[in-house]
């Protein structure tokens, strides 16, 4: 199979979707590896660390949409690649259609078949190539968090957790998936006072046997819980994931209104349409914007902001299923690997995955 690595466009994203040690795996099993010139310089894998894995070099991004059967992306194809998607093209990426609709349907209409790192499942129904992002993003969003809270960035000019005898700062992580998880245990780590909130109580018991209750409160969600909770939280952090679909509003402009000026939001669930009702996407040139004072940070590529770690722990992922597409070809991959026929999110201009169809509908 000729697999094809286009270099990422879209604002501040350094990422790529082989690294040479990726490409070489794929070489040794007689499989041509496509890559753009520069794919990966900016994290450190130059064009000759391609070579040397046995790939080729292609300057245009054209040519190798052209060339490949099977094209390996890191984030969804933007209005400028739209033209370079066709039926007999596969991608395997990250779409996140149900996040923006209009785009959705232009990528749709290209006729190309999309699978979606987001909705590959594995034998415990998990989601094995959104959790390692999801568990940057995570982590991530107490760093910047934290960050904006400092006054020159519009925040209340206060430092995480405890400080001499000072009562510690509170941090409200919504969603305790792999990206809450992630977020709790920064929080953890900077000595704040976090509370949790989910939906199921299950998941807030499993959490309070792995964390305990020592400056952490475990809260079944509901609006009036999450009002209350956030109006006394320096930092939230919204981590709200149904698999295929737009996340829910859990936070809405009514409530915002509500809360101390120079809090920040952190919106990790925004490549899905976001959980706040006053979210927007942002970019990490300009990575917040206020509403009512209170700083929300919408960057829709956080893991972005550490590309190498994120390229490799991605790369870890996603290349069993990348080899299995390959050595099998993409519809007897699907028919033989059900986790990986969950990815189908498009084909030939039909949405092929129910909850992506009741998102778009």
């Amino acid at each position: 199979m000729i697999i094809g690595v286009p270099k990422e466009v879209k604002n501040n994203e350094y990422r790529v979707g082989l690294t040479p040690e990726s490409s070489m795996a794929l070489c040794k099993e007689g499989h041509e590896v496509l890559i753009q010139s520069d794919a990966g310089s900016s994290i450190g894998f130059s064009n000759q660390d391609y070579i040397d894995s046995g790939a080729k070099i292609i300057d245009e991004a054209e040519e190798v949409f052209d060339k490949s059967n099977l094209i390996i992306k890191v984030k969804e194809p933007i209005e400028q690649e739209l033209e370079y998607l066709h039926e007999d093209l596969t991608l395997f990426t990250y779409l996140h259609l149900a996040g923006n609709p209009e785009s959705a349907k232009k990528i749709v209409n290209t006729g190309v078949t999309g699978i979606a790192y987001e909705t590959v499942t594995d034998e415990n129904n998990t989601l094995p190539l959104l959790a390692p992002m999801s568990e940057i993003a995570g982590q991530i969003s107490i760093v910047v968090g934290s960050y904006n809270l400092l006054k020159h960035n519009h925040g209340k000019g206060v430092l995480l957790g405890s400080f001499q005898n000072l009562d510690s700062r509170v941090v409200t992580v919504i969603g305790g998936g792999v990206a809450g998880t992630q977020a709790i245990e920064k929080a953890i780590d900077n000595k704040a006072l976090v509370n949790v909130i989910d939906l199921s109580i299950d998941k807030l018991n499993s959490l309070k046997a792995k964390y305990g209750e020592d400056n952490i409160n475990y809260i079944q969600s509901s609006s009036e819980a999450i009002f209350e909770s956030i109006k006394k939280s320096d930092l939230v952090v919204g981590s709200v994931y149904v698999i295929g679909k737009e996340a829910p509003k859990i936070i809405t402009r009514e409530m915002i209104g509500e809360m101390s000026p120079g809090t920040v939001m952190v919106d990790i669930s925004i490549d899905q349409g976001g959980c706040f009702e006053t979210s927007k996407p942002t970019t990490h040139d300009e990575p917040t914007f206020l509403v009512d004072d209170v700083v929300h940070y919408c960057v829709t590529n956080m893991p972005g902001a550490v590309p190498l770690t994120a390229s490799l722990a991605l790369n870890k992922a996603t290349l069993p299923y990348i080899k299995l597409l390959a050595n099998l070809g993409v519809e007897e991959a699907l028919n033989q690997n059900a986790g990986l026929q969950n990815g189908l999110n498009i084909s030939k201009g039909e949405i092929k995955h129910q909850a992506v169809s009741e998102a778009l509908s």
